[in-house]
């Protein structure tokens, strides 16, 4: 009895950690930012998150770098996505929700290729 107590104090106390970490408190859910012409960098293709790197040029040619988070793999796979889905050099149209502080990171909603290929990382919203 005591040990069944014990675990239930502690997973309250863990659950609030758990909740901030998945989160949706610092990015705008409901505006979806648009790039196209994003040209990906890197992706680190591992749990807990994938991040997607991409860069951006404005009209003057300045150089943006982005950091797009994606689900983990396991969630990805079941959409279609693998390992090597996106690579370095790949262009895309980036599709997600951006930081609300305006720093160039966001999730990820979904990726279109220049050939109309999508993959998405969730489902579109309705």
């Amino acid at each position: 009895m005591k040990l069944a107590i014990l675990a239930v104090g502690f997973l309250l106390v863990l659950s609030p950690a758990v909740f901030a970490h998945h989160g949706n408190a610092g990015y705008d859910m409901q505006k979806m930012t648009i790039i196209p012409n994003a040209m990906v960098t890197k992706v680190d293709w591992a749990n807990p998150h994938i991040q997607i790197y991409f860069d951006t040029k404005d009209d003057k040619g300045n150089v943006r770098h982005w950091i797009a988070e994606a689900p983990p793999p396991s969630e990805l796979a079941e959409r279609g996505w693998v390992r090597k889905s996106l690579n370095p050099g790949d262009e895309l149209t980036v599709y997600f929700h951006a930081s609300k502080n305006g720093a160039s990171y966001g999730i990820v909603q979904k990726v279109i290729f220049s050939n109309g290929n999508i993959l998405r990382a969730y489902p579109d919203p309705k």
